[in-house]
Order: structure tokens, then sequence, then C-alpha cells
């Protein structure tokens, strides 16, 4: 992670600082004041929003645990709102300071939109998406976004879907790793039909309405802040198990601010196990590292930082899968990773792969044109 400049520090400028390749920036969290969620309402929805609000609380109030409301502490716009409210600040701070060709918003949101009442759940995302394609996705042509949906509603999340699936803007469906139940039972496969029949990825980004996966909820903190790993490897075990890659074979789901080094120990404790359980999963064809192979992606913040970078180097030549890596940032966090300092942690062979490449060819994003392309 990436120390947050003291207010009113310098940074160096961006055209002396723009990387030699693409970078393509997979987690940038936009976040929409009230008073645009309200406007975009109607009759029913709109006064329930102004007598109830929403069932779980938005960001920044569900960070109890950690100061400043887990953003940094620079990117409180100026006019005010909070962090992710304001375009402006995010272009300046994030795409112009860093030379970003692309980034892809996941609006937190979602998540807990997702969870309300079906109809009201279907409504706020809408609201929502149409806040992104407006305010974001049309004065800003580097940003692509994700879909909010009303997720406990599969079939009010299809619709959405397939709302969106015609505005090249949008690239991906998004998911929470914490719903009403495992993310692999067939409630959710119309989410999954709809996202492959659109040929959008799904991107689960830790959080929803449970947070942390286990018995009850964390204590600190830390224990809540490097547990992601566990509630991806969960998720993805739920989603193998259950057999949606089998059912869905072009599937394909971006593990999003969960890590990746998890996922080695994870396929050789499947591919073990499997030969003597095939029984308890008959539906499951082929060794379940080949599934997870061909149907996850991993985004790099927070990746795991060992002291030494060539334990890391190592970890993710057991993973093998940096070409299904992606950079993230996750602006405007606490614990951002930096575009300009990321890079040193990645193998130096794989290191344009991850911070832009890969999410070109994954999302059908254009490389940026160099000198030589020119």
């Amino acid at each position: 992670m990436t120390s947050t400049l003291p207010t009113g520090a310098s940074s160096p400028g961006t055209a002396a600082a723009r990387a030699g390749y693409t970078i393509v920036d997979t987690d940038i969290h936009p976040s929409a004041p009230a008073a645009e969620i309200r406007a975009r309402l109607s009759g029913a929805h709109r006064e329930r929003w102004d007598m109830f609000g929403g069932r779980v609380p938005n960001p920044p109030e569900f960070y109890p645990r950690v100061r400043n409301a887990g953003f940094r502490l620079d990117s409180w716009p100026e006019a005010g709102g909070i962090p992710g409210s304001d375009l402006g600040t995010t272009q300046a701070q994030l795409l112009d300071e860093f030379g970003i060709d692309h980034g892809v918003l996941i609006p937190l949101q979602g998540h807990t939109f997702g969870a309300e009442e079906p109809r009201y759940s279907a409504a706020l995302s809408g609201a929502l998406n149409d806040w992104l394609a407006e305010e974001w996705l049309t004065p800003e042509p580097r940003l692509r976004s994700s879909i909010a949906i009303p997720t406990e509603s599969p079939d009010l999340a299809a619709e959405e879907i397939a709302r969106r699936a015609g505005d090249p803007r949008f690239v991906q469906v998004l998911l929470p790793t914490g719903g009403e139940t495992g993310f692999g039972s067939r409630r959710y496969w119309p989410i999954y039909r709809a996202a492959a029949e659109a040929g959008l990825p799904v991107a689960a980004h830790t959080g929803g309405i449970e947070q942390h996966r286990g018995a009850g909820w964390p204590s600190f903190y830390l224990e809540e802040h490097v547990w992601n790993g566990n509630v991806m490897a969960a998720l993805v075990t739920n989603l193998l198990c259950d057999g949606v890659f089998e059912e869905f074979p072009s599937l394909q789901v971006i593990c999003v601010e969960g890590g990746v080094v998890w996922a080695a120990p994870l396929m050789w404790a499947l591919d073990e196990a499997w030969p003597r359980l095939r029984a308890d999963v008959p539906h499951l064809r082929k060794p379940p590292s080949e599934y997870l192979r061909e149907h996850l992606w991993f985004t790099t913040q927070p990746i795991e930082e060992p002291d030494d970078s060539r334990h890391l180097t190592t970890a993710l030549e057991h993973v093998g899968m940096t070409d299904r890596i992606m950079f993230a940032s996750d602006y405007p966090h606490w614990d951002f990773d930096s575009p300009r300092l990321a890079p040193r942690l990645f193998p130096s062979d794989a290191r344009e792969q991850i911070m832009g490449a890969n999410a070109c060819r994954l999302y059908g994003l254009p490389a940026r044109a160099t000198e030589a392309t020119r």
C-alpha cells in the first residue's frame, strides 16, 4: 500500500512520470451523493428514500473501526461531499496524476443497494447506474463502470444487466462477496446467465451485507482487513463446487480486492481431494484447478507484500496466472496503491501485462498508442 501525502503536498508531474505502457486501474470507487440518487428515483421509491433511507449503512458509515472513514486524507473534495463523489478530484488525483489510460469504476453503494426489498433494490441500482453514466462516464471517456445490480433479487438483476449490456461503457457486473447465502447457489444463477449472455465478466468485490465470512464479526479492523483473501477463497470454492463454472462455461469472474497468492494453495488442496471425493461433486468433470485457471481473474490491491519481493514472485509462479492479474489502486481508500510505485512489486516479465495489457484484453480496451506504433 502507498502512504497518503500530507494535505497540500505536491507530487511529481504527470507528463514526466508517464509510464511507457498502458495503465488500467481496475478498482476505483465512486460514491453517489444521496441527493443524486434521490433525484433519479420516482414515486413510491422516492417517498421510501425520504422516509426510511437504506437498509444497510452506506460508506463511510460502515467503516467504524478505521480512522477517516477509510479514505485517503487528501481525497475529500474541496467543494464538499465524501471521497469518490467528485469526478474532478478523481481526475486530478488519479487519472491525470498517474497518466492512467483507463479506469474501471466499482460503486460500493451497489453492495448495499443490492440487498434492499426487491423493487426498491432495483430502483436504487438503476439510479446508481444512471448517475454513473451521466455524471462520470459521459464526461470522462477514460472511465468504464461496473453494473450495480439488485443482487438478492436475481431475476431483477438479470433485467438490469440486459438493460445496460448494450452500453459499452459498462464492462462488468458487480457482485459482493457477502450475500444472504453462498453465491454458488442456483438462486443466483440468473445473474451469471445474464452476464454470460451479455459477454460481461462478473467482478466479485469484497463486502456486502456480510463483510466478514466466518463465525461472528471481527473485533479489530486489522482482523477484517487481512481476511479478504480468505473471503475470496470461500466465494470461489462455493462457485466451483456448486457447478457455476460447469453451467456457464464462458463466464469470467474477477476477484477484486482479495489478494492473489491464496489461489495456489487452494488449487493444490482442491486437486488433491477431488479424486477421492468425486462422488460428492459428480458435476465437476475435470480437476478444480482447471476451472479456476479458465474462469478467474485477480486484481492487485491489496496484493500480499512480503519483506523479500522474491517471495511474492515465487508465490505468483505457483498461482501461474500472471496473464489474469490486473492492477488496482483502490482509490480513494487509505490503502491506495500508487500506479507509480506498485509495479516494483510485480515480476519484471509480467509488469506490463499486470499494469494494463491483461485488463485491455479482458475488457476490450485499446492499448496506449506509443511512439513506435504511431
